[in-house]
């Protein structure tokens, strides 16, 4: 680095303030999977499987959302932040000046509210280790109360936290699982009901197998929703951009599959399509939904 001030530049946000922070997963602490089932692939015949990783807890049985294959993993050094979760940024630490009596400067990258987002980099393969976003939230509304612990993996461009708030908002909205299957979602960072999982495309290709998911699709198996991160950032051609829609498509279909429910086809062409119909793949002539309670 040559000597004199140096201008760093943040590909999102702004240069601020003095000091040292994390970047990465936010606000998570060391989480340990381990083994579960495995269930039906997405455009196969539903059926049982077995050797997908991942803990059991609930033993219903699960599906997928589509078509490679599962190790587990486990890691994760944890951190905490206090920001309100609208305004949470990441910070990077960058040493911006060099020399006598110079300081690093910090970059702050703003955090995408509903999606936890830094960042849009899909790595394939970030190894598998997993971290647990810590947090004890009772569950909102009336009914079984189902656990649900958010695990994100480590490298990911994510704000944990962020993510996982995102996660248990559309678990719990009016038009999610609870009208239909009489449940509410409550977090946790132990041992929980269900667990869902954000990961790179071959940690998902893992934990999913022997589903094939192909380094694309995501998939539910026993316990566990595996959320394939390229989807998270990319979405699907039928949902014409909206994000926001696939994202709550993407969380209650593959939990959906982890409370039971199985694939279902377009009923018509032109009507809402139903939750559980392989959205990522296809509406098959339906309009894209994200969420179980259709009207």
């Amino acid at each position: 680095m040559r000597r004199g001030p140096a201008l760093v530049l943040a590909s999102v946000g702004l240069l601020a303030g003095l000091g040292a922070g994390g970047l990465g997963a936010g606000s998570l602490v060391p989480g340990a999977p381990g083994a579960a089932d495995a269930a039906v692939a997405g455009g196969a015949p539903d059926g049982s499987v077995s050797g997908a990783v991942g803990q059991v807890v609930d033993g219903t049985p699960a599906e997928v959302d589509a078509t490679t294959p599962g190790t587990d993993a486990t890691a994760g050094a944890s951190e905490t932040r206090g920001e309100d979760a609208a305004s949470r940024s990441v910070r990077d630490p960058q040493l911006g000046l060099d020399g006598p009596g110079s300081l690093p400067l910090v970059l702050e990258r703003e955090v995408e509210a509903g999606s936890g987002l830094v960042g849009t980099e899909v790595v394939p393969d970030l190894g598998g280790a997993l971290v647990v976003v810590p947090a004890e939230v009772a569950a909102p509304g009336t009914g079984t109360v189902k656990t649900v612990r958010v695990e994100v993996e480590e490298g990911l461009p994510v704000d944990g936290e962020t993510f996982a708030a995102a996660v248990l908002a559309t678990l719990n909205d009016p038009r999610g699982w609870g009208p239909v299957d009489g449940v509410t979602f409550a977090r946790t960072g132990g041992d929980a009901s269900i667990r869902v999982v954000l990961a790179s495309p071959a940690t998902t290709d893992r934990l999913c197998a022997p589903l094939r998911t192909g380094g694309t699709y995501s998939c539910g198996v026993t316990g566990a929703a595996i959320l394939n991160f390229s989807r998270w950032v990319e979405g699907a051609s039928d949902f014409d951009g909206d994000m926001g829609l696939y994202r709550h498509y993407l969380v209650n279909h593959e939990v959906g599959h982890v409370l039971g429910h199985r694939h279902v086809s377009c009923p018509a062409p032109g009507t809402l399509a139903p939750v559980m119909v392989q959205q990522s793949m296809s509406t098959e002539g339906c309009l894209p939904n994200g969420w179980p309670t259709l009207g």
